[in-house]
């Protein structure tokens, strides 16, 4: 729903009441105090084993992001907006993350979700795959891959599972099961010759035959999955959402048979999605369009599931298993609408992720789940213009420029296709519909698509040892620390003493020996 401007009676009450108790300082200190005591609780660290991990991220999601976010939120809820709680915001440890890719000071999605899945940095547009492989050279690729904390868990007994807005094998999930130096090799029909030729694997092939047995798989990029030219079973004739394989497989099928006799179920729509019963499926497969999913704001309530309802069934299936699991979720197209300077559709879809992680939280357990919400990169996107308390996330500034006299929105991009010259000046956002849901905000430079933005994002932990996200780290850091916490991968020494939890022990000598040395050559 649109959030009706300041000068409404209902948005005006709310305004003038929060504002009459925050006059009186015993509000604040009183709030602060209760701040305080609850912190004082986190000095009791959870050291507990992480049986359960969960990855959420956010594309595109930087702080400025995360802070408007918060505002729709409250403002959907008909609050003011600014003192809202976002379910990220209630997790107890925040740090920062460098995000830039080895090859990149302004990182992209691919070399991002290689550092926080596989604990590796990595070349821009490569994923699965280290720095020593070049983009778009296949055979840079073999010798150079690198397994994600996905294949570690699977090693080590856990269920897995991907949930994504995006398209299965977009550049965020691929990284957890592919190796390709090229994020775009979505099916064979988008790959070289020479790249086929010299043995190089489409991404939608790598998702079935890398990792067997891959538990939940859930997003969209059915097209990828059927030989060229089949029509799809939602849009049939439909030829852009026809099937893009030239080798003629059906991926989908492949798996349907291959699990049929493994209580493995593939599901293409919702009322298909909501009427499983988690306890007699074991392996999930679902498709819900032939690209990315639809923008959360124009999804078909009625065939389409949101991301929140994909969650919730995965945890279902996922949390049978014994051993626990690992679950990567991503809010993918937060990144799309900013890319297409179209702020609303991206603050929506943060807000809808905010209800997936709101939503996990309820499924599991803070004592024996590891959850963590991060982005992969930030945008040219914020909001200012001394706008007023309650004052609307897409709405104007108070005062018009003093420049060329005209309102602007607070909402603003640094590029973008937003960029509007009208008879030669400033376009005049008052003459046209701003808070409408595909409105693109002004850009200061004319772009086709926004760019992503290089400052460092936020990371989000709560769950057992989710204090060693902490201060400012490089971004392959984090699956490092969930996979301590699980006691998966490579660093497993401090499990063997304590079997019900990851008690820390001082850094390994050699690994200290090998710090030294290499401050020493630096």
């Amino acid at each position: 729903p649109n959030i009706a401007p300041l000068q409404s009676k209902s948005n005006h009450t709310c305004l003038l009441r929060y504002t009459e108790q925050e006059k009186d300082p015993k509000f604040w200190n009183t709030w602060a105090q209760r701040t305080l005591k609850n912190a004082l609780t986190l000095q009791n660290l959870n050291k507990n084993k992480a049986k359960n991990l969960i990855f959420f991220l956010g594309d595109g999601m930087g702080v400025p992001t995360v802070t408007a976010a918060r505002i729709l939120k409250g403002q959907l809820n008909g609050q003011s907006g600014e003192e809202t709680l976002l379910e990220m915001d209630k997790f107890p440890f925040v740090s920062l993350a460098k995000t830039y890719n080895t090859n990149a000071q302004v990182p992209d999605s691919a070399g991002t979700a290689t550092a926080f899945l596989c604990g590796v940095k990595a070349n821009e547009g490569t994923v699965g795959v280290s720095a020593a492989a070049v983009r778009s050279q296949c055979n840079t690729t073999e010798g150079n891959e690198v397994t994600s904390i996905l294949r570690w868990a699977k090693d080590a007994g856990k269920a897995v599972g991907i949930v994504t807005t995006t398209r299965v094998n977009h550049a965020t999930p691929s990284a957890a099961y592919a190796h390709s130096v090229d994020r775009e090799w979505y099916s064979d029909s988008e790959m070289p010759a020479e790249a086929l030729q010299a043995g190089c694997k489409d991404i939608a092939r790598q998702l079935f035959e890398n990792i067997p047995n891959i538990d939940v798989v859930l997003g969209g990029g059915r097209k990828y999955m059927f030989p060229k030219n089949k029509s799809d079973v939602e849009y049939p004739n439909v030829l852009k959402h026809s099937g893009t394989r030239k080798d003629g497989r059906n991926l989908v099928q492949e798996w349907t048979d291959r699990m049929k006799d493994k209580k493995g179920h593939y599901v293409w729509n919702k009322k298909q999605l909501l009427s499983l019963n988690p306890n007699n499926v074991d392996y999930l497969l679902g498709l819900f369009e032939p690209g990315d999913l639809t923008y959360d704001l124009e999804r078909n309530t009625d065939n389409d599931p949101s991301l929140t309802e994909m969650v919730e069934v995965a945890i279902k299936i996922l949390r049978k298993n014994p051993s626990g699991f690992y679950l990567l979720v991503e809010g993918g197209r937060i990144d799309h609408g900013h890319h297409e300077g179209k702020a609303k559709q991206a603050l929506h879809e943060a807000v809808e992720m905010d209800r997936a992680i709101g939503r996990a939280g309820l499924l599991t357990s803070i004592h024996d789940t590891l959850t963590i919400v991060t982005a992969d990169h930030s945008h040219v996107f914020n909001f200012g213009g001394y706008t007023v308390r309650g004052n609307t996330i897409f709405g104007l500034a108070p005062r018009v420029s003093d420049i060329d006299q005209k309102p602007f929105t607070s909402i603003l991009y640094g590029n973008g296709p937003g960029y509007k010259i009208v008879n030669g000046a400033r376009e005049n956002v008052s003459t046209i519909d701003y808070q409408e849901n595909n409105y693109q905000a002004q850009a200061a430079v004319p772009l086709s698509m926004e760019t992503h933005g290089g400052e460092d994002v936020a990371v989000f932990a709560k769950g057992p040892l989710a204090h060693l996200l902490h201060g400012v780290h490089e971004q392959n850091y984090i699956p490092h620390v969930m996979a301590y916490a699980a006691c998966i991968g490579q660093n497993r020494e401090h499990c063997l003493a304590h079997s019900g939890t990851a008690g820390l022990r001082p850094v390994f000598s050699s690994i200290a020996a090998i710090l030294t040395a290499t401050r020493l050559l630096c």
